[in-house]
């Protein structure tokens, strides 16, 4: 009778289960049908795109169906990829409906990094050749939001705002002294050429080596240099009174800000009108704008019917940290991105690929096998490398083979280097959990790795593998850029660069965003204006992928609401937790709100 009971209660319990996963379908498929649709609309003469970020802004597009959506309030927020956002200011340029572009940057999206805005602003420029206005107002500018409303032909603020103009920092967090009370250590092997290579400091120092605050020093110049160079050019400021304004926060109010020419009006959103009625702009019947967004604009947007059947340049993402293995999601899988890579080279109507790259690198091995293909690749087609915000260590390890790399000033590339690092957790599980380990083997170094010290002929063993993939590295880089290996040698060490300094020392071949980069393709490839760009994206399949996008939205939404004020570094520390093993890996990023 027992067993009847629970077989029933099991037997409903799975009915139940089924029934509420299927409404729970049916609801997610009717949300992203309405998101969809959304956008859609009939843009009429006389409006103006307006700028907002109310989407998410993404460096590579996303082909899993549950992107953007928030299982907490069971709401889809749209992503517009990089690719999207260039293509549709491009439109809007020679579209004769659009006035101009008001940037209204409040809506409370994110950019996935620095470089995006370089992007984004690059894109603003060309559309002012239009001759077409750019206007842009806030109640506070941050700095990244005021590098970009930099370009518009006129900057407006709320009374009561101001503007965070105080320059760039980078900081890091050490948990040398938390591994300590937790008797946790960190064995970490680098090659002695590998002085920059400062991802294992946090768990081995207390604070910045000397090698390493010489490096980002730099880095935190070299992108405060562009930046201020691009605000000091547009303003028409002097760069010596830009720094001084930066150094003694002149302009944090909103009448400051006037009066040192970083805006030209102090005034309300609802005046914002008259600014408007100035560049002869004619309202509605009932005397309002018409105002269309960017993300509204993307969705309207169709391809060209008569390039449908043209030859392909070939788009392919290596978005996030380089993992062994098969798989789709945030991070990008070896073996699944050289299949990616060799579908395009086996593809007749791609006649060119623009490898877009933003990873901080990550498993050495991975990364050997989409060098690769990408080299595989480069035998029988144009490559173009794209950098993202950052293409660093394993990054630049599959970039180095293209026929050419293009980098924005603000991207974060080289690291050239590689290390090997393990966790001895014996004594953290003993003295603090009173959990003990013990066990056979059946030869000396059997279970190497695990969960006993590393002994001196393992520490030799895992030592000559770092040094053999750090020779590799450097031997890939020099045949793929076509530098002698001395000079390889003289910028490696796993020093970080920004595409600023990346130019002179040969690492890039030029400045440009991922247009750039189609367009370089296309011309490699000999196709003039007749192509069609093409995604290639992996698509995750069957009821398993879905219930692990869910799960992974879940952990999503549960990190940034219970630890918003250290996301970075509780993704960061766990990623090097994660990795354990023979690694090409740069913790550096920096990013512009």
């Amino acid at each position: 009778m027992n067993f009847i009971k629970t077989f029933i209660a099991g037997l409903l319990a799975f009915l139940a289960g089924t029934v509420a996963l299927f409404f729970l379908g049916i609801f997610l498929l009717a949300g992203l049908f309405a998101a969809s649709m959304e956008g859609r609309t009939n843009i009429l003469e006389g409006s103006i795109l307006k700028v907002d970020f109310s989407e998410e802004i993404v460096d590579a597009p996303s082909a899993d169906p549950l992107s953007g959506f928030d299982p907490m309030t069971l709401q889809t927020k749209r992503q517009l990829s990089i690719l999207q956002i260039v293509e549709a200011l491009d439109a809007a340029r020679h579209d004769e409906r659009i006035e101009g572009i008001y940037l209204r940057m409040n809506g409370g999206g994110s950019l996935a990094g620095s470089a995006l805005l370089e992007e984004i602003r690059d894109a603003l420029v060309a559309f002012k050749q239009s001759g077409k206005f750019i206007v842009a107002y806030d109640e506070t500018y941050t700095q990244g939001r005021y590098y970009l409303a930099s370009v518009a032909d006129g900057i407006y603020i709320q009374p009561e705002g101001g503007v965070d103009w105080s320059g760039l920092s980078m900081n890091q967090l050490f948990f040398k002294g938390l591994m300590d009370k937790l008797d946790l250590r960190a064995e970490v092997f680098r090659p002695t050429a590998c002085t920059y290579k400062s991802a294992v400091e946090p768990y081995i120092l207390t604070k910045m080596s000397d090698a390493n605050r010489l490096q980002m020093q730099q880095i935190v110049d070299s992108m405060w240099g562009t930046i201020a160079g691009a605000v000091a050019e547009a303003r028409d400021i002097a760069p010596a009174q830009l720094q001084q304004l930066t150094d003694r926060l002149s302009v944090s109010l909103s009448e400051d800000a006037l009066k040192y020419g970083f805006v030209d009006g102090v005034v309300y959103e609802d005046q914002m009108d008259d600014v408007f009625a100035q560049w002869g702009v004619e309202a509605d019947e009932d005397g309002e704008y018409r105002f269309v967004t960017l993300g509204d604009y993307v969705a309207q947007l169709r391809p060209d019917p008569k390039r449908l059947i043209a030859p392909q340049v070939a788009v392919v993402y290596a978005s996030g940290q380089i993992v062994d293995g098969e798989g789709s999601g945030e991070e990008i899988y070896g073996n699944t991105l050289a299949q990616t890579l060799a579908e395009a080279r086996n593809d007749d109507d791609i006649r060119a690929v623009v490898l877009r790259v933003n990873s901080p690198g990550g498993s050495a091995l991975a990364s050997d096998v989409i060098w690769r293909e990408v080299e595989l690749l480069k035998a029988e087609k144009p490559v173009i490398v794209s950098m993202g915000s950052y293409a660093a260590s394993g990054g630049y390890y599959i970039s180095c083979p293209a026929d050419a790399i293009v980098a924005d000033r603000l991207t974060l590339t080289g690291s050239i280097g590689v290390f090997g690092m393990y966790f001895d957790a014996v004594d953290a599980l003993k003295n603090k959990l009173g959990i003990t380990v013990d066990g056979v083997q059946s030869n000396l170094s059997s279970g190497m790795g695990s969960l006993k010290p590393l002994t001196p002929l393992e520490r030799a063993t895992i030592m000559r593998g770092v040094d053999k993939v750090y020779a590799t590295f450097t031997e890939h880089v020099a045949q793929g850029r076509n530098l002698p290996l001395d000079r390889v040698l003289a910028v490696a060490g796993g020093r970080v660069w920004t595409g600023a300094d990346a130019l002179d020392i040969g690492l890039i071949d030029g400045y440009g965003g991922i247009a750039y980069a189609i367009a370089l393709a296309a011309d490699k490839a000999g196709l003039g204006e007749d192509y069609r760009v093409v995604e290639l994206l992996d698509q995750p399949t069957g009821f398993a992928a879905f219930i692990a996008s869910l799960n992974a939205g879940v952990r999503s939404v549960f990190v940034r609401t219970e630890m918003t004020p250290m996301v970075e570094e509780y993704q960061q520390l766990r990623e090097a937790l994660g990795q354990q093993g023979i690694l090409m890996y740069s913790p550096c990023k920096v990013n512009l709100q």
